[in-house]
C-alpha cells in the first residue's frame, strides 16, 4: 500500500489563511500609502528661468505655486499636463509676487476659476506688476487677478488629507512665504534659498539682514534631510546648504 502522505488539517489550514491575509493585507496597506503620497511636478518658465510647482495628490486635486507661464508655448505645456493627469486645480499660491512668478497668475485663475492667495505684504508688489513688466520688455504680460485670500504665517494650506505650514520668510521680498510638508519632508522655497546660494535683496522691499534672519530661524532649524525645491534651479537637501553653501557659513 503507497505511503499516505499527511492530511492538511483544519488548524494547518486556518493558519494558511492567517498567513495569506496578512500578506494581502501588507499590500493593500502598501497600495494604500503609496496612493496617498503626493507627486510634484517641476516647470522651468520664462526668461527668467522661474520654477513652477505642481503638487497633486492621489484624488487629484493640485496646488498651483508660482505659475511663471509667459508665452502660449508655456501656457500649453501646463494645461496638457493638468488635462493628460485629469487634475482639478483648485488653489494658486504665490510664495512672493515677483514679475517672474506671477506672468501665468491671470492664465490660470481664468482657466480653472481658481482664487489667488498671497502674503497681505505683497500686495503692493502685485499692484505694480504691469509697470514692472514694462521695465523687464514684457509686453505679452496678463495682469494678475487680485488675491482673494491673505496668507498667514503658520496657516495650514490643506490639499486633501496633507497640510503644509506656512512659514512667513521675508527678506527677498517683504511678504515672502514658503510651504513646508512635515509629512513628505520638503519645502518650496520660493526665493529665498537655492542650491549653494540664497535669494536676492537689491530689488524693492529686500533685506539682507531680514532673509538670513529667515534662513536662520525658519529652514535651518528643520532636520537635515528636508527636501529644498526652491523658484530657481535645481532642487537640493538641507544638510548640502548647511555644509557647502558659501552664505549659510
Amino acid at each position: 500500500t503507497p505511503e499516505r502522505k499527511p492530511a492538511i488539517t483544519p488548524i494547518k489550514i486556518r493558519i494558511i489563511k492567517v498567513v495569506i491575509s496578512i500578506i494581502i493585507n501588507k499590500d493593500k496597506e502598501l497600495i494604500y500609502l503609496l496612493k496617498k503620497i503626493m507627486k510634484i511636478k517641476s516647470f522651468t518658465f520664462n526668461p527668467f528661468q522661474e520654477n513652477t510647482y505642481i503638487i497633486y495628490n492621489s484624488k487629484k486635486e493640485c496646488l498651483i505655486i508660482d505659475p511663471g507661464c509667459y508665452t502660449n508655448e508655456e501656457e500649453k505645456k501646463i494645461y496638457d499636463f493638468i488635462k493628460k493627469n485629469k487634475l482639478n486645480p483648485i488653489k494658486i499660491i504665490n510664495t512672493h509676487c515677483h514679475i517672474d512668478h506671477i506672468l501665468g497668475n491671470q492664465f490660470v485663475h481664468k482657466t480653472w476659476k481658481i482664487d489667488l492667495h498671497i502674503h497681505i505684504n505683497e500686495i503692493e508688489q502685485l499692484n505694480n506688476s504691469e509697470s514692472i513688466a514694462k521695465i523687464y520688455g514684457l509686453d505679452k504680460y496678463k495682469p494678475s487677478p487680485k488675491p482673494t485670500h491673505f496668507i498667514k504665517e503658520n496657516q495650514e494650506i490643506k490639499l486633501g488629507s496633507y497640510n503644509f505650514k506656512i512659514l512667513f520668510t521675508p527678506g527677498h521680498s517683504p511678504g515672502h512665504i514658503c510651504l513646508y510638508n512635515e509629512v513628505d519632508n520638503f519645502i518650496i522655497s520660493g526665493d529665498i534659498l537655492f542650491k549653494n546660494s540664497i535669494g536676492r535683496t537689491d530689488l524693492p522691499g529686500g533685506d539682507y539682514t531680514t532673509l538670513i534672519n529667515s534662513i536662520t530661524e525658519k529652514i535651518l532649524p528643520i532636520n537635515e534631510s528636508l527636501k529644498i525645491y526652491p523658484g530657481h534651479g535645481p532642487s537640493t537637501i538641507l544638510k548640502e546648504e548647511k555644509e557647502t553653501n558659501p552664505f549659510l557659513k
